[in-house]
């Protein structure tokens, strides 16, 4: 698998992100196995496929919380979380405060860019 193609897979992730992005669809899209596909997405950007997306979703979702008025619950939907509880605790998890904390302190947060491959090394 060439680095091309890994760079299509994070195009076609950044693409469907608030479609909930799967393996399977991903590794359909690409022609390849997900057993392949994952392995060579791990092995190639040092994070996997289920952690990356998770943090591009928490990541997009805390600027959500940051720049919009909307709902928690709206931004957690919008992310393609399955409930408010489920969003919280994964946000909890990532920046150490729920949403709702979050949105009021407005602290500095490590904001987890959109990947970047090059020759095999991922930026």
């Amino acid at each position: 698998m060439s680095v091309s193609t890994v760079e299509k897979m994070i195009k076609w992730v950044e693409d469907n992100i608030d479609d909930n992005p799967t393996l399977e669809k991903m590794a359909h899209h690409v022609g390849y196995s997900e057993f392949y596909c994952s392995s060579k997405f791990h092995e190639i950007t040092g994070v996997t496929f289920k952690e990356y997306v998770l943090k591009r979703k928490l990541s997009l979702a805390a600027v959500s919380l940051l720049e919009t008025n909307d709902r928690i619950l709206d931004v957690a939907v919008n992310f393609g979380f399955s409930s408010n509880e489920a969003f919280s605790r994964a946000f909890c998890r990532e920046y150490g405060c729920s949403p709702k904390k979050f949105r009021i302190s407005r602290p500095q947060f490590n904001y987890f860019e959109r990947l970047v491959v090059i020759k095999g090394v991922s930026l």
